[in-house]
């Protein structure tokens, strides 16, 4: 084969080179490509982190501006009015148990919060809840009672909205009066302590169950045993003496204004409306908070001294029981009974 180069001189053509065959530029061109495409990796790369960045920054700062907004407005919320006369109100609302919003810290931190302010005129429970901890419970009472005897002055009412059981009936008892729309609900003064039992269960699945115990009756509560009748007659005993410190708290509380003599079943844990409370004694009228501010107390201005929790707090509580819900629909779980 002959070079078509040295046949004819004049070409100004040079010879195409074969596809195999490599020209010194190429190793540059390859090097000056793979640079670019480094380049703009890199680049991309950048952005990137500088977006997640600045949307944290985003983020952290509208979380930070709702923490803080969220704190001024309760703070607001809770400022105004004080320094002027007015009408402490503090919520009872939800379940009454240690690290709720009903606990037992946050109400006495709020009656002695309100009885401490030199212009509050009254005191005002305002209380929606199915009642909770007996132990929760008379720590309120208690603090009620005391805080009226040192303040003399200032009474305390107590204003069923929705509903005012057990636990939530015994606080109220402890006010100077009891107020209640006509349907709410009012009562249940009793104690109630509910489980399951699965005796033959682990049986039939032919699982092996081994308890140990230093103690007789350490198990006795234990789902998987069957009862016996001497400890059950022993729990009943346990029950029975809590009802009748309920029961010794309602009536120290509301003295000759309640019926029981003639309505003994006002102690059988039934829940009355408001209307049938009323003739029962178990309140003493019909009316809302605003009423019992402007026509009992004499003070319409309401200061609203509830402790709550701050608003990272609700966030991570709300925030933790979606997901805790989400998991547990996800898994099928039911809500697990109670010991009320």
């Amino acid at each position: 084969m002959t070079d078509p180069w040295k046949e004819n001189p004049d070409n100004p053509q040079p010879p195409v080179p074969h596809a195999n065959a490599s020209r010194p530029t190429d190793d540059k061109t390859w090097q000056l490509l793979e640079k670019a495409v480094l380049a703009g990796v890199q680049e991309q790369r950048r952005s990137r982190r500088w977006g997640i960045f600045f949307k944290s920054l985003t983020f952290l700062y509208l979380f930070g501006a709702i923490f803080l907004f969220g704190s001024a407005f309760d703070m607001d919320k809770k400022a105004t009015g004080k320094g002027d006369s007015h009408t402490a109100l503090i919520e009872v609302r939800g379940m009454i148990a240690d690290q709720e919003s009903a606990s037992a810290d946050k109400i006495v931190t709020a009656l002695r919060n309100a009885f401490g302010d030199n212009a509050t005129k009254g005191i005002i429970l305002r209380i929606n809840s199915p009642g909770g901890s007996p132990v929760q419970s008379g720590y309120i009472y208690d603090e009620i009672r005391r805080l009226r005897q040192l303040h003399p002055d200032i009474a305390v009412h107590a204003v069923i909205t929705d509903l005012g059981a057990s636990g939530a009936y015994y606080i109220a008892s402890a006010a100077d009066q009891i107020h209640a729309d006509k349907a709410s609900l009012v009562g249940s003064i009793g104690v109630t302590a509910a489980s399951f039992g699965f005796v033959d269960t682990l049986e039939k699945l032919g699982v092996e169950r081994r308890v140990y115990t230093s103690g007789e009756h350490k198990a006795f509560l234990d789902p998987f045993q069957p009862q016996k009748d001497s400890e059950t007659e022993f729990w009943q005993s346990v029950l029975g003496t809590t009802h009748q410190q309920f029961i010794n708290v309602v009536k120290q509380g509301r003295g000759e204004r309640l019926k029981w003599q003639q309505h003994p079943e006002v102690f059988s844990g039934l829940v009355w409306s408001g209307e049938q409370a009323l003739e029962l004694g178990l309140i003493d009228s019909l009316a809302s908070s605003s009423q019992v501010a402007r026509d009992i107390i004499g003070e319409s201005n309401l200061v609203d001294f509830s402790v709550e929790d701050s608003p990272f707090d609700r966030f991570a509580k709300r925030f933790g029981a979606s997901v805790a819900q989400q998991l547990a629909l996800y898994m099928g779980l039911q809500q697990a009974p109670q010991l009320r």
